[in-house]
C-alpha cells in the first residue's frame, strides 16, 4: 500500500493516529468529547500540532489539550522528539484486514491503549467510507470500452436485528481499453436475485460501462437475464468450471470420468472449428446411452462455446470465471479475519478497500490482454455480426 499509493497511506496514517489520540484523551477526561457525564473529570481545550516523521513522510499530528493538567501520548512521541512508534504497520493492518472492535483492541494494546469503545472504532473505520464510496461510484467511461466482463457473487455473514444472516456481495471485473483489468463494481444485496443483478448492472451502465462483447459468469438465471437486459450487444459465456459441476449432477457416477475427459478435450483444441468438431463427437458418444446428458450438452452448447468467437490467445482468460475466483479467495482471506460483520456498511468498507487495492495493482501491473489482441477481438466480433446480418438483408431485399 505504501508503494502503490503513498499519499493514501499518509492520509490513512494521519487519520487513525488522530482518532487514537482523541480516544485516549476522552479516556483521560472520563467521557467522550461533547458528552455530558457525571463521570467526567476533565475537559478538552483544543489541540496542539506536532510533526511526526515516518517512513512514508512527515504527517501532522493533532494532540488534544486539556483544561486542567496535560496530556501527551508517550506511546507515540518522545518529548521533544518525533518518532514513528510502529503505527504504519498498525494502520496498514487495520486497513487491509478490516477494523473490528476485537481486532482493534489487540492491535492497540501493544501501544498502551485499552478499552476502545465501539463508537470510537466505528468513527475510525468510517473515515475509509468516503474513499471506498468514491471508488465504487467512479465514472467508467474514461477507461472504456470494456470488451470483456466477468461477474460473480460471494456470501458473507452479517448481523442484522440480533440475528446472523447471509448477505451477498456482487462483484464485476472487466478489461479496459488499455488492456488492464479493473474492478467495475461491488454491491451488497440481501440475496442473489434477478432484481439485485439488474440493479447492479444498471448502475455500471449508468456510470459508463459500454462496448462489452462478452460476459463470463455462472448460469444463475437472474444474472443471465440482467446481462441480456442491460448489455444487449454482449454474448454470454457460461463458465466451463461451473458447467462441469452442473453436468455432473445429471450424469451417472460411473460414466462421469469418461465424459469429463472428453469434455476437457473440447477445450484443448487449437481453433474454433476443431472445438466444435470435438463437441460434436462428445454429443455423438452420449446421444444413445445417455440421452439426458446429451440434451444437457446440446442446450448449453451456444453459451458454453461462446469463447470460440474470439482470438484463441485469450480463450483461457474468458472461458471460465477462474480469474474472478482467485480474486474471491483474496477477499475471503481478508474477510475471514472479521468473521461475522456488524452490518452491511462494514462489508462494503472492507471488501471495497480490498478491491480498491487489487484494482490499483492491476492498473500499475502488466496488461491482461495485449492491445493488438483486443483490437482483433473487437474486429472479429464485428465481422461475425455483419456476416450474421447479411442473409437477413438479402431476404429483406
Amino acid at each position: 500500500l505504501t508503494d502503490a499509493s503513498p499519499d493514501l497511506m499518509r492520509h490513512l496514517l494521519s487519520t487513525v493516529i488522530n482518532s487514537l489520540l482523541s480516544a485516549e484523551a476522552d479516556a483521560v477526561c472520563g467521557a467522550e468529547y461533547g458528552i455530558a457525564s457525571p463521570e467526567r473529570v476533565n475537559s478538552r481545550n483544543g489541540y496542539r500540532h506536532r510533526e511526526l516523521d515516518t517512513r512514508i513522510g512527515t504527517i501532522d499530528v493533532a494532540i488534544p489539550k486539556l483544561r486542567s493538567g496535560s496530556y501527551f501520548p508517550e506511546w507515540l512521541l518522545e518529548r521533544r522528539k518525533r518518532a514513528e512508534a510502529a503505527l504504519v504497520s498498525v494502520v496498514a493492518t487495520c486497513y487491509l484486514l478490516g477494523v473490528s472492535t476485537r481486532r482493534m483492541d489487540k492491535l492497540v494494546q501493544s501501544l498502551g491503549i485499552t478499552s476502545l469503545s465501539k463508537s470510537q472504532v466505528s468513527r475510525m473505520a468510517a473515515d475509509l467510507d468516503a474513499q471506498v464510496a468514491a471508488f465504487r461510484t467512479r465514472p467508467l467511461g474514461e477507461s472504456g470500452p470494456f470488451t470483456f466482463v466477468a461477474a460473480d457473487a460471494l456470501t458473507m455473514k452479517v448481523r442484522e436485528q440480533g440475528r446472523v444472516v447471509n448477505a451477498v456481495v456482487l462483484v464485476a471485473t472487466g478489461v479496459n481499453a488499455d488492456g488492464h483489468r479493473e474492478v467495475l463494481g461491488v454491491k451488497v444485496a440481501t440475496s442473489e436475485t434477478k432484481q439485485a443483478w439488474n440493479a447492479f448492472f444498471a448502475d455500471m451502465v449508468a456510470r459508463g460501462l459500454t462496448g462489452t462483447l462478452l460476459v463470463t459468469s455462472d448460469a444463475h438465471a437472474g444474472l443471465v437475464d440482467a446481462i441480456a437486459a442491460n448489455l444487449p450487444g454482449a454474448s454470454w459465456q457460461r463458465c466451463r468450471t461451473h458447467y462441469a459441476a452442473n453436468l455432473m449432477a445429471v450424469c451417472p457416477k460411473s460414466a462421469w470420468p469418461a465424459i469429463k475427459t472428453v469434455l476437457h478435450s473440447v477445450y484443448d483444441q487449437v481453433d474454433a472449428a476443431a472445438v466444435h468438431a470435438q463437441f460434436d463427437k462428445l454429443l455423438d458418444s452420449v446421444s444413445r446411452s445417455l440421452p439426458a446428458v446429451a440434451a444437457h450438452l446440446d442446450d448449453a452448447r451456444a453459451d458454453l462455446l461462446a469463447f470460440t468467437g474470439f482470438p484463441q490467445q485469450i480463450w483461457r482468460q474468458i472461458w471460465s470465471n477462474n480469474p474472478n475466483e482467485r480474486l474471491n479467495k483474496e477477499i475471503r482471506r481478508r474477510t475471514d479475519v472479521v468473521g461475522i460483520f456488524p452490518d452491511r456498511d462494514a462489508v462494503i468498507r472492507l471488501v471495497g478497500a480490498v478491491l480498491a487495492e487489487q484494482h490499483d495493482e492491476w492498473t500499475e501491473g502488466r496488461r491482461y490482454f495485449a492491445l493488438d489482441i483486443l483490437a482483433k477481438a473487437r474486429e472479429t466480433a464485428r465481422t461475425t455480426t455483419m456476416s450474421a446480418d447479411l442473409p437477413q438483408l438479402e431476404t429483406a431485399a
